[in-house]
């Protein structure tokens, strides 16, 4: 494995990211398991409570965790710019996910002010305390690597996505009247789906798809551009609120030509990178985004029937859109991530601590056996398959893919487990 330009000796305790990691899994299930008995909801319309709540048990709870979690890794390590007082950043900042999250997702669902500010102020000082810091490490950093300016960007579109949230979350607990709800709430997932998570995803791309998927490196063109070109469809799309009517769906439609564009020249050229790896062993990681790249196609096939298709089928198309980039695609590509990422960092931090020598300690395929990822790979995907019909399927279809998807967060959080538990049974600190 290529590590050329890291930094592991700023890497924070194996704590600061492992609590994020760990809480993840728990959210899908809860999100799966909630959903069964509200699927008449948020399958009708993806305006509707529980569609909002569970959303954002996915989106807060799960790849929300998962990235704040990440980059309290990656910025010391890949940036070489540690985040200041790591350490207890990441305890303000996963309690503040978690609390913050849960609150919210049951506050949108019942419609309940009082729960809805709470989760505001909580996420206020976690997620705050997150993008200040991470500011910080960002403003200092110096690395000349292509994934810098990515995580930047991201940083920014999280910022908008949280301003955002913000105001139309108290806007709708009657702290202040809302003005373009609907507009803003378009913008405020653009920004968090398009900016937080796709543009992060890509950025961390340049770096992990040919260190730990053995390929080699995306063009340079791409890495240059492609962020920098989501951005801008980012921006169109926030423009086109200040236009007149006709003049707003011309950049609209501007910006979604854009972002469908560049999309699926980054999951096109993945693909082709992952065809030419060096190394053909079978690797559950490597499936995990070769279905995440599928469902990304997929989404920009979708994205223009759901924004102006028949008026019979857009409710359906717009939840089935959300499934197919939330469940396929982002959860897909979090989930490969972490296979690689926890075993790597148990081994590295119990190498570190024990000063062991090689083949005293667990390896990586220890911490991770292949079989044991692969039974999630396989419930998370069929689940995915099952719940796409749903949207235009009686309600009750949706159980099974609903079932499988909550049983692969628990495999997920098992395997996460078993690998914190050897990790402490060779003589592992945590902190």
């Amino acid at each position: 494995m290529a590590q050329a330009g890291l930094d592991y000796q700023q890497a924070p305790p194996f704590s600061a990211p492992l609590r994020f990691f760990l809480t993840a899994p728990l959210f899908l299930m809860l999100a799966a398991i909630a959903a069964i008995p509200l699927a008449g909801d948020w399958l009708s319309s993806r305006w509707s409570p529980a569609a909002l709540g569970l959303t954002h048990l996915v989106t807060l709870g799960y790849l929300g965790q998962v990235m704040v979690g990440s980059l309290l890794q990656m910025l010391p390590v890949v940036i070489g710019s540690p985040v200041p007082a790591a350490m207890n950043v990441a305890g303000i900042g996963h309690a503040g996910l978690t609390l913050g999250g849960l609150l919210l997702a049951i506050g949108l669902w019942r419609s309940e002010p009082w729960l809805i500010q709470a989760a505001l102020a909580v996420l206020a000082v976690g997620l705050g305390v997150f993008l200040a810091a991470t500011a910080v490490s960002l403003i200092h950093a110096r690395a000349a690597n292509m994934i810098l300016q990515p995580i930047r960007q991201a940083w920014l579109a999280l910022l908008v996505t949280f301003g955002l949230g913000l105001y139309l979350g108290g806007g709708l607990s009657g702290a202040w009247p809302l003005v373009e709800m609907q507009a803003l709430t378009h913008l405020h997932a653009a920004w968090g789906l398009l900016g937080w998570v796709l543009i992060l995803v890509a950025g961390v791309a340049y770096h992990v798809v040919p260190m730990l998927q053995l390929t080699p490196p995306y063009p340079d063109g791409l890495m240059r551009w492609l962020t920098w070109l989501l951005l801008g469809a980012l921006v169109l799309h926030a423009l086109a609120l200040l236009l007149p009517a006709s003049a707003a769906t011309a950049m609209e439609w501007a910006a979604w030509l854009l972002a469908g564009a560049t999309t699926a020249w980054y999951a096109v050229a993945t693909l082709q990178l992952q065809r030419r790896r060096r190394r053909k062993l079978p690797d559950v990681t490597l499936h995990f985004w070769r279905f995440a790249m599928a469902a990304l196609l997929v989404c920009v096939g979708l994205a223009p029937l759901a924004l102006a298709g028949p008026e019979a089928w857009r409710d359906g198309l717009q939840v089935l859109l959300g499934i197919v980039f939330l469940l396929g695609f982002a959860v897909s590509v979090v989930a490969g991530m972490l296979y690689k990422i926890v075993p790597f960092l148990a081994w590295f931090h119990l190498q570190a601590q024990t000063q062991a020598k090689a083949g005293t300690i667990p390896n990586m395929k220890d911490f991770m056996p292949e079989t044991l990822a692969l039974r999630h790979l396989r419930l998370h995907v069929i689940g995915v398959l099952l719940l796409l019909p749903a949207p235009f399927l009686p309600a009750w279809l949706a159980a099974p893919g609903l079932l499988l998807l909550a049983a692969s967060g628990w495999v997920q959080w098992q395997n996460l487990r078993r690998a914190k538990r050897l990790f402490g049974q060779y003589g592992g600190r945590l902190a």
